[in-house]
């Protein structure tokens, strides 16, 4: 009964803050609640894991994420000089509309490792109350698109040409780089919340109905190379929180303080390369990276700015941490469970590889879509335990990188890799 106590009240809260979504539905990346926790069962049952194939598409390359709502699902793509946003039938996987327009493969002022982040890489944003869905490619292009026509565009702009974006500034002794856009775009409230990397904010504020600026924030730090921002609540306040090139920055989005800054903690990533996202519960956030941090930092937000609250040098380098029921858990090289209050290594296991996603389900089970495709699914830490139990695996789904975030909607588990290749495993009874 604790558990189903935790995850109900973890949902009201972040419906609260989030606005109304579809329980079932994975709207947004990492899910309806932007977290990784869903209302649905794992399918594990009498020391059985009943994964069935139902079928297996190929859609335009790239890291992108797909997201699934109402029987549909969205993804982006990049194939032969055109970006594509697709919309596939979730339950038989077909092509239930396309819209295309040209695009580079990479962003105008992308400079090195091209061979990992070719094409999209941010993840598409659906608004539950009026259908619309926002994309952003590699080059900057924000689009809306009106799910309820077909995919017709609503509005569209280039943040570099808008905005006069410059490239990424060089860290350290690392090499120059810069990977275009990777940041999923944000919906609250009215607006539709854009990590742009801007001499005018780092966070740019637009109308979700017709682009048009509405604040940017009083950071202008360089964007980082993350998933996106993340909603939070600081002392009562509506809060943004991002990992941009600089490190940590909370800006608030309460009425008249829109935009200004809460915190801000330095966390500069050789490459410019942080990848993982904040991952934020309650007042607290975790920051990670490997690189030359190679470490996960718990911090206390204030509206006075932000507390260490401990440090351990374990890093996820891409999956951004999941947090549950006072446990952290990443997959990257293996799969890692910290103790959220005190940063202590619970266990660590298996073989992850650089990539990888987790979910946390209802019947309190971690699936993680791993490696080069990779599918896994693992007990999740208790009192009682506190050793790695892996209870089944399925190797080699995808074909190359699982850079995608793994979804869950409806009883289905959708698994995308870099080239494109989606395969949507049904959770049998």
């Amino acid at each position: 009964m604790i558990p189903f106590i935790r995850c109900l009240v973890t949902c009201v809260f972040f419906c609260l803050i989030a606005g109304p979504v579809s329980g079932e539905d994975w709207s947004h990346w990492r899910g309806a609640r932007r977290n990784g926790i869903v209302a649905e069962s794992s399918g594990w049952k009498d020391g059985k894991w009943p994964l069935h194939e139902s079928w297996r598409v190929q859609v335009p390359e790239g890291a992108s994420s797909p997201i699934v709502v109402n029987g549909q699902l969205f993804t982006t793509g990049w194939q032969e000089d055109q970006e594509h946003v697709v919309c596939l039938d979730t339950m038989s996987g077909k092509e239930l509309w396309r819209q295309s327009y040209p695009c580079p493969k990479y962003g105008r002022l992308a400079t090195g490792d091209e061979g990992l982040y070719s094409g999209p890489s941010s993840t598409p944003e659906f608004d539950t109350q009026t259908g619309l869905l926002y994309t952003l490619s590699t080059d900057g292009d924000l689009n809306c698109w009106n799910t309820r026509s077909k995919g017709q565009r609503v509005w569209s702009l280039n943040l570099y040409d808008s905005f006069d974006v410059p490239q990424r500034p060089r860290v350290g002794r690392s090499g120059l780089r810069d990977y275009g856009y990777t940041s999923s775009p944000l919906i609250h409230a009215d607006w539709l919340i854009v990590e742009v990397g801007a001499r005018q904010g780092n966070l740019i504020a637009f109308d979700k109905k017709n682009g048009m600026r509405a604040w940017a924030s009083q950071s202008n730090a360089s964007a980082g190379h993350n998933a996106g921002p993340v909603l939070m609540m600081v002392e009562g306040l509506p809060c943004v929180a991002i990992h941009n090139h600089d490190g940590l920055l909370v800006a608030r989005l309460d009425s008249g303080n829109e935009g200004h800054t809460v915190a801000t903690y330095p966390w500069i990533t050789s490459f410019a390369n942080n990848i993982a996202s904040v991952a934020v519960h309650d007042d607290c956030v975790l920051l990670t990276s490997a690189y030359n941090q190679n470490r996960i930092a718990k911090l206390r937000i204030t509206l006075k700015g932000a507390e260490l609250q401990w440090e351990q040098k374990a890093a996820s380098k891409v999956c951004t941490p999941l947090i549950y029921y006072g446990h952290v858990y990443w997959a990257w090289q293996n799969l890692f469970c910290l103790d959220f209050e005190t940063g202590r290594i619970v266990w660590s296991g298996g073989t992850c590889g650089d990539a990888g996603s987790c979910i946390v389900t209802a019947d309190e089970k971690l699936i993680v879509w791993a490696g080069n495709g990779e599918l896994s699914l693992v007990e999740l830490a208790d009192r009682s335990s506190e050793e790695y139990t892996e209870l089944d695996s399925m190797k080699r789904i995808g074909k190359t990188d699982a850079w995608p975030h793994v979804a869950l909607s409806n009883g289905r588990l959708y698994c995308k890799d870099r080239n494109g290749q989606i395969v949507c495993l049904e959770l049998l009874p």
